[in-house]
């Protein structure tokens, strides 16, 4: 089989494709035959060597979609089911989705209900299962107001129309001006400019996903009303920490949380119910070939590049 090690940290081409044997099933892990995966920011950071957990030589990757190869000797699952695979050390502690097939434990190893291609399957695990995360985390009902901060990322946009979907009153935000209208195709009610950390209206709103963070951690938690809910999902500011926050001054009668990514079934077929009976879908960027895995990170870095998921193919 093919599969893309990083021996080394450096630039695209430490993306190396070698020949390795198919892995074999053991008593607890599955053989996953990959189809499709995202490509994410981070993994370019991970191949950097900005992931100082992650030792090399590595297959990187965290997500795939395909298929059971071959099942465990204690897998409850049948050869050929449909099933993806989301974090969990998925290509940071053992090797990940850049292959055309990996071994995965069975815990991490999720059925699921969809009736499309590959690439198309491919843009829902980790980005709308992140997004689905965070709007449990706040509790999320219908006819509430939900503020997305950070509309305009793939998990901003997934929010936005799983938020619309469950009859909720979605405002999201934008650093650029140009990017507003598409956050309304997608279906929010509002869409608003953030603008040097402070987004341009006086509304309070009953629950809050943050993909921003630290930065202008401040300002969001100033429209969230009191009793709402508020979740921090990412960190695009790279800016971790909270510095000189006044806990008194800023969460008072207000619920803070972070999603963390667990990842559960009961909570992936949920979401997929809601995505097959809404047809729900955001923009995927570009789809790239296996081969093309150095143009694919290259690309998914691009600051104007179309909006969207980055996607690759191994069919």
């Amino acid at each position: 089989m093919k599969a893309v090690v990083v021996h080394e940290a450096g630039g695209p081409e430490k993306l190396q494709i070698e020949e390795r044997p198919i892995p074999q099933a053991t008593k607890n892990a599955s053989v996953m035959k990959i189809h499709a995966f995202g490509v994410h920011r981070y993994e370019v950071l991970t191949r950097q060597g900005g992931s100082p957990s992650v030792k090399f030589p590595r297959v990187i990757g965290i997500e795939a979609v395909g298929e059971l190869y071959e099942p465990s000797s204690n897998s409850k699952l049948t050869k050929g089911q449909k099933i993806f695979t989301i974090a969990g050390g998925f290509g940071r502690a053992f090797d990940g989705s850049y292959q055309e097939y990996a071994l995965v434990p069975d815990e991490q190893v999720y059925t699921v209900d969809f009736d499309g291609p590959w690439d198309k399957l491919a843009n829902y695990p980790e980005t709308f299962y992140t997004a689905f995360g965070a709007l449990k985390t706040v509790k999320a009902q219908a006819g509430e107001s939900l503020l997305v901060r950070g509309g305009t990322t793939g998990v901003g946009m997934a929010a936005i129309v799983l938020a619309k979907a469950m009859g909720m009153k979605v405002t999201a935000t934008s650093r650029r001006t140009e990017r507003l209208q598409l956050l309304l195709n997608l279906g929010a009610d509002h869409a608003i400019l953030d603008t040097n950390g402070k987004i341009e209206t006086k509304n309070n709103f009953d629950k809050v996903v943050d993909m921003i963070g630290a930065v202008s951690i401040q300002d969001t938690l100033s429209h969230l009303k009191r009793g709402g809910f508020y979740t921090l999902v990412g960190m695009l500011s790279g800016q971790w920490l909270w510095n000189d926050f006044d806990p008194y001054e800023n969460i008072g009668e207000k619920y803070i949380s972070a999603f963390d990514g667990d990842v559960r079934q009961n909570w992936l077929d949920e979401m997929f119910t809601m995505i097959n009976q809404n047809h729900l879908e955001i923009p995927i960027s570009k789809v790239f070939k296996f081969d093309d895995i150095q143009q694919a990170q290259e690309y998914v870095m691009k600051r104007d590049r179309p909006i969207g998921q980055v996607i690759v193919t191994i069919d």
